[in-house]
């Protein structure tokens, strides 16, 4: 007979803990739903508010704590993870593409959400925030060069940061890239310290993302205790707009292909897999095997969709940016405010930038909104009202990023000579095999990417 002791059940808060992020956030929605709408049929607004509110403002709190110290870490380990030898090219091509498209898609965004309007005549309960006065778009501008960077992070300049951070990782990406023997020791030490502190900082995001469902339940049940039912329709409104955006952007890839003589048919039934994955998933990292598989079946060549892809994973965002553009409209009108052309065009450069870091981090649709609407200047409470929906249109946006990274990487292929094979031709012979490094046989394609592993927004 065995005499060991028989294990002790797990903790409440293990318990807690291994429930799907996914799983939580619904309850939460549902609870929060309940609660409010309960507590405003009874009429005990009064003494239900003061301990909701507390639970919600601490959420909101730790949302606004994360933005610098992952815009720091993320933008310095996401551009020193490109270096100049290895970008070549068919890597110049893709970071392009990718780039243009994340501005196009959180422009569509935009657009389709200010013709919308969801959540016009909605109100957040409390005292309205004070309206920071707008900058023109020279000052906006000017104002992304920071004089005092210390003065930026206090100041909570977005911008200013994000260029900080630019700037610092291109010039790490050259130290680790010099001939200079001492230059790339010294950066390459650099990087294995930003890199430790971005999964510093993931950690971190992972545990307020594990209070993320209180804070949603306290939100939500604040907000339907003082208007009643009147948020449900506003929220179901923003779902259609995010929803009709990426439809609209698959119709734009669609063009797209078509220019470039990519026939419609063959493409989709290759690419069906990863989107329906990754739409159930919600992760572009766990899709990438699926994704690769697909680019085989294009007859894209190993050079090409050996960096495209595990790339795309890291920087592209266009579903993301769609719900970036069309959640902060939906913070403005909440909030009583019109978006300026000035503050449109920050929204856009915002997400752009912050998704070359971000794409990798739990949440980080959340993440890229927290930093847009600090960017211009709206308050914070309704950004906990998308919070509550995040997850279904988190299924939605994954689903046209990964539909992006294929677009992006069939594209590039047909425009390189030999980088796209006949059908039944075997990828053997690649002439390009050597131009662009790609992961070895039997790994995961996005090991060969630098910086920590992480799941997808």
């Amino acid at each position: 007979m065995s005499t060991e002791p028989p294990a002790a059940p797990p903790s409440l808060l293990r318990r807690y803990l291994d429930i799907p992020l996914i799983w939580k956030m619904a309850v939460a929605l549902v609870l929060g739903i309940v609660a409010g709408l309960a507590i405003n049929a009874a009429g005990v607004q009064e003494r239900a508010l003061p301990v909701l509110e507390p639970l919600g403002e601490i959420f909101l709190s730790l949302l606004q704590m994360l933005i610098f110290p992952l815009i720091i870490t993320t933008l310095i380990v996401g551009v020193t993870s490109i270096s100049p030898q290895r970008l070549g090219r068919i890597g110049g091509k893709i970071f392009l593409f990718y780039l243009i498209t994340s501005a196009f898609a959180i422009a569509v965004g935009l657009a389709l959400a200010l013709a919308v309007s969801p959540g016009s005549g909605l109100q957040m309960p409390g005292e309205a925030d004070e309206t920071a006065e707008v900058p023109s778009v020279v000052e906006t501008l000017v104002g992304i060069v920071p004089a005092n960077p210390f003065e930026a992070l206090v100041e909570g300049n977005v911008l200013a940061v994000m260029f900080m951070a630019l700037v610092f990782g291109l010039a790490l990406t050259y130290m680790m890239n010099s001939d200079d023997e001492r230059a790339q020791d010294l950066g390459m030490f650099l990087r294995k310290g930003t890199d430790a502190a971005a999964d510093l900082v993931f950690r971190v995001v992972r545990g307020v993302l594990e209070y993320a469902p209180v804070g949603v339940f306290s939100l939500i049940a604040v907000v339907l205790a003082d208007t009643g039912a009147e948020a449900i329709g506003p929220l179901l409104q923003l779902t259609a707009v995010v929803y009709g955006a990426i439809i609209l952007m698959i119709v734009v890839y669609a063009v797209m292909l078509l220019i470039f003589r990519t026939p419609l048919g063959a493409f989709f039934a290759a690419a069906k897999d990863p989107m329906v994955t990754a739409f159930v998933t919600r992760s572009s990292n766990g899709t990438l095997p699926v994704s690769t598989a697909a680019a085989k079946r294009m007859g894209v060549r190993e050079g090409v969709y050996g960096f495209s892809l595990p790339l795309g994973a890291t920087i592209n965002m266009d579903g993301t940016a769609i719900y970036v553009g069309a959640a902060t409209v939906f913070v403005a009108n909440v909030a009583g405010e019109t978006l300026t052309l000035g503050q449109l065009a920050t929204v856009v450069l915002v997400g752009v930038l912050a998704s070359v870091g971000t794409a990798g981090v739990p949440g980080a649709g959340l993440v890229m909104l927290t930093m847009a609407t600090q960017s211009v200047g709206l308050p914070m409470a309704p950004v906990a009202l998308v919070a509550g929906i995040d997850a279904l249109l988190d299924m939605a946006r994954t689903m046209c990023n990964v539909t992006g990274d294929l677009v992006g990487t069939r594209i590039v292929a047909s425009t390189e000579k030999g980088m796209l094979r006949a059908p039944g031709e075997e990828d053997e012979e690649d002439p390009e095999r050597q131009r662009v490094s790609s992961p070895p046989a039997g790994t995961d394609p996005g090991a060969g990417e630098p910086g920590p592993s992480r799941e997808d927004p």
